[in-house]
């Protein structure tokens, strides 16, 4: 299995701190986000290859930090060769350029780079495998109108297939909350060129799991541990008080 970090984005709601630092090298706690994510990716004996995707204009400053940080698993920088937030690739886009360049065969794991979370993906990684299928990790608010055009919304049966996906609805159905870490079979990579020919390069990874669901059973693992998607000032504030006490 083959880890994708996505850490092409601008951060332009994080100004004036990630004008000149990729927010996935912000700290939280005593940790850098994406080193967090690594550590968590680094749980999964499956994970043989760690692929963080950039752009033109931090990929130096992830360079100069893999030339320090110690890691059990090989990990590779790439530049998508975006220099502006008006240019980038979008999320499904970097998904698809890591693939093509790195020649990927292989199932996937994708976590998004301002993803934190306290579940082990040893949970989601067993219902994966018992369903030879796509899951998408999803965290419960326990109030709907929390995630009111913020965050994609899934519902789901008894089985965890997910019957529902909506992106950012104004008035969603359920309090589940789609996350940016999703794991992916080699068959289900294999059909990204299909969605890429049909819609273009969307940026929400969202629309590749509606896409998905089209054609065959995706999954849900939800759980209740802690979970930020740091996309302000306050999320950001908020994961740094709750992980300066570990």
């Amino acid at each position: 299995m083959k880890a994708i970090i996505l850490a092409a984005g601008y951060a332009t709601r994080l100004y004036p701190l990630t004008l000149d630092t990729p927010k996935p090298l912000l700290e939280v706690g005593k940790k850098r986000m994406v080193e967090h994510i690594i550590h968590k990716l680094e749980e999964l004996d499956a994970v043989d290859e760690i692929h963080i995707v950039t752009n033109d204009k931090f990929c130096p400053h992830f360079v100069e930090w893999r030339r320090t940080f110690p890691s059990i698993t090989n990990i590779f920088i790439h530049n998508d060769l975006t220099k502006t937030n008006e240019d980038r690739l979008g999320a499904i886009g970097d998904v698809h350029f890591v693939i093509e360049k790195a020649k990927i065969d292989d199932d996937v794991v994708i976590v998004g780079g301002d993803n934190l979370f306290d579940f082990s993906l040893l949970g989601m990684y067993s219902l994966f495998r018992s369903k030879k299928g796509p899951v998408n990790a999803a965290r419960d608010l326990g109030d709907p109108a929390k995630l009111a055009r913020k965050f994609g919304t899934v519902q789901i049966d008894l089985n965890n297939r997910i019957i529902s996906f909506e992106e950012k609805p104004e008035k969603p159905k359920s309090s589940l909350a789609s996350t940016c870490v999703y794991m992916y079979t080699k068959k289900d990579i294999e059909e990204l060129e299909s969605h890429i020919k049909k819609v273009g390069m969307p940026d929400n990874t969202g629309d590749f799991v509606k896409h998905l669901m089209t054609v065959r059973d995706v999954f849900a693992y939800p759980f209740e541990e802690h979970w930020y998607d740091i996309g302000s000032h306050e999320q950001l504030e908020e994961a740094r008080q709750i992980f300066s006490r570990r």
